[in-house]
C-alpha cells in the first residue's frame, strides 16, 4: 500500500451484560485502538455517560477476579506449574464451571500443603527429640533425673488407644506422642510416651490429665533413656518420612493431573483481569458501556456484524471519519497509523516504527525501506554460502520452522530477504564460505556464453591475480554513491508529496528538503556526471542552475508571506531573516554533500568483507599444506571459525550500518513529524510480535 490504511473512529454502546463478550471478541481479534478522554462528537446517548460509573461497576468484579488469579498462581507455584504470560489462543472468560473447578483444585492443593507442613514440623521435633535422647542414652544416671533435660520433658504412661488420636490433635505441634508397643490384636497399645519441650511441659500435663492419662512408675534405679523411647522416636521418624514421601508423590500426581487445567484456568482469569481493568477506564452508566477507539475502515463491516451476532443485536455503533473529529482537526490528537503489507515488507516495518510512526494520510515508506535494506545489505555482505546460512536462519524462525525459535519469528522475513540478496552478490563475486574457486567453473561457463569468460563477474579485490584493478574498484564505489543519490532523492520526493498532501505548501516548495532542495541536489549531480563522463567543465549557466534553488531556499519565507499577504512580511525581523537564510544555505550544502558521500561506506564495507574473506581463505589454504595433524583438519577448523566470525560479527555490523543509512540519509528527509502507531487492544501480544 502507498498510504497507511484508512481509519474510522467508532463509539460502541453495549449493555452491561454484553460488555464482557464484546471485549473478549475485540481482545481476541485485535482491531480497535482504544482512546481515552475523547470529546463530545454529537452523539446524544453518549453525553450522559461518566467515567466513575465504569469504575464502580468493575471495581468489585476486578477484586474477585484478582483473588481467584492469585490463588491459582499460589497453587501453580507450589506444584511447580509454569503459567502462561498471556492468555492462550483458545482461552475463554471464566464461568461457573471454571470457578467450581478452580475452587476444587485450590482446596485440594491447600489440604496437601497443610498436611505437608504439619509433617515437616513434626519431623523437626522428632529429630530434635531423638538426637537429644540418643546423646543421653549412655548416661548412667537415674531416669528420673533426665526429666531435667534442656529440651525434653518426658511422660510415660497408659492411655486408651481411642483417645490417643484426640490427644495428638489437642496437642498439635506442642508435643510428640509415641506408642510403646502394640496391642493384643496388632493395633496400638495403651502405653505411650509423650515428649515436649521444657516450656511446653505445663500444656502437656494439662492435656494428658484431660484425656485420663495414667503415669507409669519407672522402676527405682532405672538408668539411662528407656529403650522404648529411642525405638519409638526412630519408628515415628521413619513413619513421618514415609508420609512425606507419599505426600511428595501425591504432589507430583496433582501436578500431572491438574497442571494443564491450572494453566487454562490461570489464562482465563488473566483474560478476565485484563477485561476488568479495561472496563474501569471505559465511560459507563449503571446499565451500559461505551467503547471508543480507532478501527481500520476495512474491518468496520466485520466489527458491526460480529458484535451484532454476539450481543443479539443489542449494540449501537457510530462511526466518524478522522476529519469529523474536533480534536483531530484542531491538531490535539493524531490518528493512529496501521500498515498492511505482505510478508516481505511487513518484516521491515520494525525499522520504520523504531524511528517513528508515519503521519496518518502520508506516504508509507516501508516498501522502500524493505527494498533498499535488502539491496544494501547484500552489497556489503556478498557470499553465497554465508548468505545461505542467513536464508536458512530465516526459514527456521518462520511459521513452518522450529517452534523453539518462534520468538524470533518477526526476523524471519528480513533474514530470508538479506540471505537471498547476499547469495546473489556472492554469486557475482564468486565467494562461497570465503572459498574463491568453487564457483570459478560455473561462472566461466556462464560468462562464456556471452563471449567473454571470466572467473568472477564482479571483482572487488584490486589484485591482478583476481582480475581486479583500482579503476574497477572506483567504478564500484561510484555505483554505491549512485544508490545513495537514488535513496536521497526518494526521501526528498516522499517529503514533498507528504507536505503537499498536508497542504504545507511553503515547506514543500522552499525548504531545503522541499522542491528547491531537490532541484539543487539534482542539478549538482547533473554537473558532476557531465564533468566525469562527458569531459565537460563548469559552465556559466550552471551558476544559474545552482543559484536559483539557493535563492528560493534563502528568500522562500519572504516570497511565501508576500504571496499569501501575511503581515508582517518579515515575521521575526530583518536580522533574524538574514541569519536563518545563511544558516539554511550552509546546512543544505553540508547535508547533501555528507548524505551522498556517506554511501561510500557501502563500498568500503563490501571491500572489507572481501578482504576478510580473502584472509580466511588464504590462511586455511596455508594450513592445509602443513603435515598432519594440522593439515586438512586445521584448515577446516579455520574455515568454520572464520565464517562464524564473519556471519555473526560482520553480519551484525553490516545490519547496523544499513539501519544507520536508512535513519540519517533517508528518514531524515521526510520524518520531520512522527505519528502514532496503531496499537490495538489484544490479549495475546506475543502473537502480534511473532506475526509474519
Amino acid at each position: 500500500m502507498i498510504k497507511p490504511r484508512k481509519m474510522k473512529h467508532v463509539d460502541i454502546s453495549v449493555l452491561n451484560r454484553d460488555v464482557d463478550v464484546a471485549l473478549e471478541y475485540l481482545g481476541r481479534r485485535g482491531i480497535i485502538h482504544f482512546t481515552e478522554g475523547d470529546e463530545d462528537r454529537s452523539a446524544p446517548e453518549i453525553n450522559s455517560f461518566s467515567e466513575s460509573a465504569g469504575e464502580q461497576a468493575g471495581g468489585e468484579s476486578r477484586g474477585t477476579v484478582g483473588k481467584n488469579l492469585e490463588k491459582l498462581k499460589a497453587s501453580a507455584a507450589w506444584l511447580g506449574v509454569e503459567l502462561p504470560p498471556e492468555p492462550e489462543e483458545s482461552t475463554v472468560l471464566p464461568g461457573e464451571a471454571e470457578e467450581n473447578l478452580a475452587g476444587k483444585i485450590n482446596a485440594g492443593v491447600a489440604a496437601l500443603i497443610s498436611r505437608e507442613k504439619v509433617l515437616y514440623m513434626e519431623k523437626v521435633k522428632v529429630e530434635e527429640a531423638l538426637a537429644e535422647a540418643q546423646s543421653f542414652s549412655g548416661l548412667h544416671a537415674p531416669f528420673a533425673n533426665l526429666d531435667q533435660l534442656s529440651y525434653l520433658t518426658l511422660r510415660i504412661g497408659r492411655l486408651d488407644p481411642k483417645g490417643q488420636a484426640g490427644l495428638r490433635e489437642a496437642l498439635g505441634d506442642r508435643a510428640v506422642i509415641i506408642p510403646l508397643g502394640a496391642g493384643k490384636n496388632g493395633g496400638p497399645g495403651d502405653r505411650i510416651l509423650a515428649a515436649a519441650s521444657r516450656k511446653g511441659r505445663f500444656a502437656l500435663d494439662s492435656e494428658l490429665k484431660k484425656f485420663s492419662f495414667t503415669p507409669i512408675t519407672i522402676p527405682e534405679g532405672f538408668q539411662g533413656v528407656p529403650k522404648e523411647l529411642l525405638e519409638g522416636l526412630e519408628t515415628r521418624l521413619k513413619n513421618i518420612r514415609e508420609d512425606l514421601e507419599t505426600a511428595k508423590k501425591e504432589k507430583e500426581g496433582l501436578k500431572q493431573e491438574w497442571g494443564p487445567k491450572i494453566r487454562e484456568l490461570a489464562a482465563s482469569w488473566l483474560m478476565a483481569s485484563i477485561v476488568e481493568e479495561l472496563k474501569e477506564k471505559l465511560r459507563a452508566t449503571p446499565n451500559a458501556y461505551v467503547l471508543s477507539g480507532w478501527v481500520p475502515q476495512d474491518n468496520i463491516g466485520e466489527l458491526v456484524g460480529k458484535l451484532s451476532e454476539l450481543t443479539g443485536g443489542r449494540v449501537a455503533i457510530h462511526t466518524f471519519n478522522p476529519e469529523e473529529m474536533p480534536e483531530v482537526k484542531a491538531g490535539r490528537k493524531k490518528v493512529p497509523v496501521s500498515l498492511k503489507h505482505g510478508a516481505f515488507v511487513r518484516g521491515f516495518e520494525g525499522v520504520v516504527f523504531s524511528y517513528g510512526a508515519p503521519l496518518y494520510g502520508t506516504i508509507d515508506p516501508s516498501p522502500l525501506v524493505a527494498f533498499f535494506f535488502t539491496l544494501l545489505f547484500g552489497i556489503m555482505f556478498g557470499d553465497l554460502g554465508q548468505g545461505f546460512v542467513l536464508l536458512l536462519a530465516g526459514l527456521l524462525t518462520g511459521k513452518r520452522g522450529i517452534k523453539a525459535l518462534k520468538k524470533f519469528r518477526k526476523y524471519s522475513s528480513p533474514l530470508i530477504a538479506v540471505g537471498i540478496s547476499s547469495m546473489v552478490m556472492g554469486f557475482f563475486t564468486g565467494a562461497v564460505f570465503t572459498n574463491e574457486e568453487l564457483l570459478a567453473g560455473p561462472t566461466l561457463a556462464l560468462t562464456g556464453l556471452f563471449g567473454h569468460p571470466v572467473k568472477r563477474i564482479l571483482t572487488l579485490m584490486p589484485l591482478a591475480e583476481h582480475g581486479g584493478s583500482m579503476i574497477k574498484l572506483f567504478y564500484f564505489f561510484g555505483f554505491t554513491v549512485a544508490i545513495g543519490v537514488i535513496l536521497n532523492s526518494a526521501g526528498l520526493v516522499l517529503n514533498i508529496t507528504n507536505l503537499l498532501m498536508r497542504k504545507k505548501y511553503e515547506e514543500a516548495l522552499f525548504s531545503k528538503t522541499g522542491l528547491s532542495g531537490l532541484l539543487l541536489f539534482w542539478y549538482a549531480i547533473f554537473i558532476a556526471l557531465r564533468c566525469i563522463f562527458l569531459k565537460g567543465r563548469f559552465m556559466w549557466f550552471d551558476m544559474l542552475g545552482l543559484l536559483l534553488p539557493l535563492f528560493c531556499i534563502f528568500f522562500g519565507p519572504l516570497i511565501w508571506r508576500l504571496a499569501v499577504r501575511a503581515r508582517p512580511v518579515l515575521e521575526h525581523g530583518f536580522m533574524v531573516f538574514i541569519m536563518e537564510g545563511f544558516v539554511g544555505i550552509l546546512e543544505t550544502a553540508s547535508i547533501y554533500i555528507s548524505n551522498t558521500v556517506s554511501f561510500l561506506r557501502v563500498g568500503a564495507f563490501a571491500l572489507s568483507h572481501a578482504v576478510l574473506s580473502y584472509i580466511v581463505f588464504r590462511f586455511s589454504e596455508e594450513i592445509a599444506g602443513l603435515r598432519f595433524p594440522l593439515g586438512s583438519g586445521g584448515s577446516l577448523l579455520i574455515l568454520i571459525f572464520g565464517n562464524l566470525v564473519i556471519i555473526l560479527l560482520e553480519g551484525m555490523i553490516v545490519a547496523i550500518q544499513v539501519v544507520r543509512l536508512q535513519y540519517y540519509e533517508f528518514f531524515s528527509k521526510f520524518f520531520t513529524e512522527t505519528g502514532v502507531e496503531f496499537s490495538p487492544f489484544r490479549f495475546r501480544k506475543e502473537a502480534a510480535d511473532t506475526k509474519s
